[in-house]
């Protein structure tokens, strides 16, 4: 078995999670199981306030450069995550969005600790997990 370069496995880590046929809630919830897994790697090296810098950095990128994005940012309540706008989108919007927010995160990261450490960091969130994972996933999970 060959393991996959950083190029493949940062392309698009949302894409390999998310099953063939996925609704736009399906894609949604995958995006915040993925996000929770960040989360766990990076809040250690940079802290919940680091994270949240990072994360809204990366809305605000994602959102200049996918209109749609930017138009339903706008009509989003207030603390509404990205998870929650995903779902309102089709499935094929969301995991575009999805994975144009996640890469915009991966490269803001890169310019603060390094391309070797972001790897290293976000390697296991990254991963495509087991298919049991994507079919137990709820949208309507409480996300913190």
């Amino acid at each position: 078995m060959s393991i996959p370069g950083p190029e493949s496995r940062n392309a698009a880590p949302l894409a390999q999670r998310v099953a063939s046929g996925a609704d736009a809630a399906e894609v949604a919830a995958c995006f915040a199981v993925l996000w929770r897994e960040v989360e766990a790697e990076m809040t250690p090296i940079i802290g919940t306030r680091g994270i949240s810098a990072l994360y809204a950095r990366g809305l605000h990128v994602t959102a200049a450069h996918r209109p749609p994005l930017a138009a339903l940012m706008t009509k989003a309540a207030p603390g509404d995550h990205l998870r929650d706008v995903l779902a309102w989108l089709d499935a094929d919007s969301a995991l575009a969005i999805g994975d144009a927010f996640l890469q915009t995160f991966r490269e803001l990261l890169t310019t603060l600790i390094g391309p070797s450490l972001t790897e290293r960091l976000l390697r296991d969130a990254w991963a495509a997990p087991s298919a049991e994972v994507s079919s137990s996933l709820s949208p309507k999970t409480p996300f913190p």
